[in-house]
């Protein structure tokens, strides 16, 4: 790579003493704007004018639930191969490009150095998401932004780069596949999800049906600017943020692609327990424990947060470890989580034990879990979860970059735009009997999910 030259090195480092004096949080209001443009695009900006840097993310619903079961793992190699090449650039009237011809990846990313920015990309279980970061200097972002349109725009999908990636791919789950804790998940998240897409595994059988005529038919059919939401964190006004995410979006073509998703359909709720036992050869036995819990939207989703930390959430001070580990030392960590998206996510509760053991850690978890449901938490529980929450949030906005996984999520579940403003005092506002209803409405402790990878046979 060709080293960045002396102006961008003398910006980054302003960039980092800027940071450096800005490195105490804050936690005045944070306005976000909010509008939509002609395409259908939906933008969500913070003006943050303390750094000389932008960051952007680009959310597309073209995650893992739009995978074709036999092609599970499709949106993730998707949009990992934007990165691998891009063709020459379609002509724009009024619109020319300081990138028009085409790159393969080695040339794509010594652009990108040369610059000093970054553009990624990847998918999660609900979305696709392309993520830039560029200093606002106006010799450098305007080339960052047209680069990064061509890439999301105009990707090459080269097949000979595909075949090598799938073979690296398909090493890469053979060996996760020999261990433990790969397994149990695997495992855990089929009983849990049933046949959702949630539940789907990528596999060397579902990536040998994947084809770069299969990533270009998902490309087409999912990414357009009136799908897009868009955020933007840093120091740019909304004028340059518009244009930005205007030019971001101009490389994707738009006729004819705006009609309605196909709706995907709900996790199932358990119809009854479901236990998984695999045997494996290991020093200790890798526990998961739980069931379907609650989409992202679901009003209960503050009582549930102050809840679980206080169940297994919260570390060394959760009931899960006090029980588990400090009572009995059956268990170096235990933990529980909720993982809501636009379907139920999971609630899991985890643990390794040694494999003679995992029958009373088990049980001990499953009794933490139940008297949790039945009862709530204490007061004195309740009060030290909304401390620790209250006290660690200026820690989840202490950057742009965090900031902007805020924002993201603020456009995706489309919540309020003062929902960062309001969060502390919605924690502050749970009250026990909320968390004990919550629960109650969300787990039944006797119809759950126990997979387990390395215990002993039971007696």
């Amino acid at each position: 790579m060709r080293n960045i030259d002396r102006n961008i090195r003398a910006l980054l480092c302003g960039a980092a003493a800027a940071l450096l004096l800005a490195s105490a949080p804050a936690l005045a209001a944070i306005p976000i704007q909010h509008w939509t443009q002609p395409s259908g695009a939906k933008v969500y900006l913070v003006e943050s004018p303390s750094l000389p840097m932008v960051d952007v993310r680009i959310d597309f619903d073209a995650g893992d639930r739009r995978d074709p079961a036999p092609q599970a793992g499709l949106a993730s190699v998707t949009a990992g191969m934007t990165s691998k090449g891009i063709t020459a650039a379609q002509e724009r009237p009024g619109a020319p490009t300081p990138y028009p011809q085409a790159m393969d990846e080695n040339r794509l990313g010594e652009a990108w150095a040369d610059l000093g920015a970054g553009f990624d990309a990847g998918a999660s279980t609900d979305r696709m998401s392309f993520s830039l970061r560029s200093l606002t200097d106006p010799e450098l972002l305007p080339k960052a932004v047209q680069l990064a349109a061509r890439q999301l725009g105009e990707p090459s999908f080269p097949e000979d780069v595909w075949l090598r990636e799938r073979q690296r791919l398909s090493a890469a789950i053979r060996e996760a596949n020999t261990r433990p804790g790969t397994i149990a998940g695997h495992a855990y998240a089929h009983a849990v999800y049933g046949e959702h897409p949630y539940g789907h595994e990528t596999t060397e059988a579902t990536l040998g049906r994947i084809g770069v005529a299969d990533m270009k038919a998902m490309y087409q059919r999912f990414l357009a600017p009136c799908r897009a939401k868009v955020s933007v964190v840093g120091a740019v006004t909304r004028a340059q943020a518009d244009a930005m995410v205007t030019t971001l979006l101009s490389r994707l073509p738009a006729a004819g692609r705006c009609d309605p998703l196909p709706a995907v359909p709900e996790v199932a709720p358990l119809a009854a327990p479901v236990t998984r036992q695999i045997p494996f050869a290991s020093a200790q036995a890798h526990v998961l424990i739980g069931q379907p819990g609650y989409k992202r939207s679901d009003p209960d989703h503050f009582p549930l947060l102050v809840g679980n930390y206080t169940l297994g959430g919260g570390g060394f001070v959760s009931r899960l470890t006090h029980e588990v580990r400090e009572l009995r030392g059956l268990s170096y960590s235990v933990y529980s989580y909720f993982s809501p998206g636009l379907h139920a996510g999971a609630f899991t509760v985890g643990l390794q034990t040694r494999p003679d053991q995992a029958p009373q850690a088990i049980q001990l978890a499953r009794d933490v879990v139940a008297k949790f449901v039945a009862e709530g938490p204490s007061e004195a529980e309740l009060k030290a979860a909304k401390d620790n929450l209250i006290g660690g949030f200026p820690l989840l906005i202490d950057s742009n970059r965090k900031l902007l996984d805020n924002v993201a999520n603020i456009a995706w579940y489309d919540l309020p735009l003062n929902y960062l403003d309001t969060w502390i005092a919605q924690v502050q506002r749970v009250t026990i009997p909320e968390i004990r209803a919550a629960f109650a409405r969300k787990l039944q402790p006797q119809r759950m999910v126990i997979t387990t990878v390395g215990a002993a046979p039971a007696h």
